[in-house]
């Protein structure tokens, strides 16, 4: 199956995802890495979301052994045109960081980002302050393609935002 590791499976985003959404977005730990807001979201703002993502390519990560939602993953402002997309990947279940989750799901979205909706290109934001990520990213061959200084403010200093990429023709480098 196309959205299917040993480990993982995609599903299609549902309006049932409602209260995970909501709980991995009002975990502060979580949420820091993931917005320049430092609101947390009401249902109300999660199924806003909802109606904005129902439609778009917005999927829940699967840990198989277990049936239990890890993440999500979600292509947004794709340009079919220019056939070139940002995605938005996190992984809400905190006992799943640093055990691979998140690049296992990455290079299955890019299989089928690249292979399937031949996309030209696919980008990413990433904090300065998530160094982790921004390791695992650039591991995985994506390239800082740009750089906003001190973009935002946070716990009392000025952090970077950095504008990260990868072309289908590295993707088939590396992966192919």
């Amino acid at each position: 199956m196309i959205f299917e590791t040993e480990r993982i499976r995609f599903r299609k985003l549902e309006k049932d995802d409602m209260e995970i959404l909501h709980r991995w977005q009002n975990d502060t730990t979580v949420h820091t890495n993931m917005s320049t807001s430092i609101d947390l979201y009401s249902m109300e703002d999660v199924e806003k979301f909802y109606e904005r993502m129902k439609d778009s390519r917005s999927y829940i990560i699967v840990e198989k052994e277990s049936d239990k939602e890890i993440g999500s993953i979600t292509l947004v402002r794709e340009n079919n045109q220019q056939q070139n997309a940002e995605f938005l990947l996190l992984i809400g279940e905190k006992e799943y960081w640093g055990n691979g989750y998140g690049k296992e799901a990455l290079l299955l979205f890019l299989n089928f980002v690249f292979m399937e909706l031949n996309l030209h290109r696919i980008s990413l934001k990433v904090f300065s302050f998530n160094e982790k990520a921004k390791g695992m990213y650039e591991r995985m061959g994506f390239k800082v393609e740009g750089q906003l200084r001190e973009a935002f403010f946070r716990n009392g200093k000025w952090h970077d935002l950095f504008i990260m990429g990868m072309l289908q023709d590295e993707y088939m480098a590396l992966y192919k």
